[in-house]
């Protein structure tokens, strides 16, 4: 049996820790956090107890030093000749990035992505529960994905309110994104991933992560292409 503790099973412990713009945590170390619970998730899973900065950093893929510096804006700097206690620190990052809660999210935009997201079951374990799925697509609306029946974009509004949506996923085509974000936005919403391969207008106070992987890919291959040419990075 798995030693990794369920977020949601945090909510017993009573001590408060301050969320991350409370606490003036910069945006690079709040970027960082998800690959210390990564590993920190991985280290709980194989039985182990408390950690050195140093195994952590390696295991993350930062250098200690800087993984030091951004534990410390948590106010956890481990004990000297021990290391951090791994189940705690899941709890402390977990908090930060309230992953505590139960976070109901709506994906817009059921195709082979869409589809693939509502499918993966890594979601819940992490504090995200998919609340609904939706798509323009006569077609698509009532299939049944994951436990849940698509309905039909028109009804995005109702979704959100009734099922209490704090983060939408835009995984439709880029001709249908910006309306959608209007509408998502107007609901309420605040909080975007946007997969759809164009960069969103929004106003201030709306946050919008673009997980863009063609561009991931091309970086990748200039990496490729620099190797096959002989330049040392």
């Amino acid at each position: 049996m798995s030693n990794r503790l369920h977020p949601l099973e945090f909510r017993h412990v009573t001590r408060r820790i301050p969320q991350a713009r409370d606490r003036g945590i910069p945006d690079a170390t709040v970027a960082r956090l998800p690959l210390y619970l990564r590993a920190l998730n991985g280290l709980a899973e194989r039985g182990t107890p408390t950690v050195s900065s140093e195994d952590l950093a390696a295991a993350a893929g930062v250098n200690s030093a800087k993984l030091r510096k951004d534990l410390s804006h948590l106010g956890s700097y481990g004990t000297r000749g021990v290391g951090y206690d791994v189940q705690y620190l899941i709890y402390q990052i977990s908090r930060e990035l309230g992953l505590t809660q139960d976070w109901a999210v709506a994906i817009v935009g059921v195709g082979n992505l869409g589809r693939a997201l509502a499918n993966y079951g890594g979601f819940v374990s992490r504090g995200f529960r998919i609340a609904g799925l939706l798509d323009g697509d006569p077609q698509v609306v009532g299939d049944r994905i994951a436990g849940l029946t698509v309905e039909h974009a028109d009804e995005l509004e109702t979704v959100i309110k009734r099922r209490g949506v704090s983060i939408v996923v835009i995984a439709t085509p880029a001709s249908a994104a910006q309306q959608v974000c209007d509408r998502v936005i107007e609901a309420g919403v605040t909080s975007i991933l946007n997969f759809a391969p164009v960069v969103l207008s929004v106003p201030d106070g709306v946050d919008v992560r673009k997980v863009d992987l063609s561009i991931e890919l091309q970086i990748l291959a200039f990496h490729e292409q620099r190797k096959a040419d002989g330049v040392v990075m």
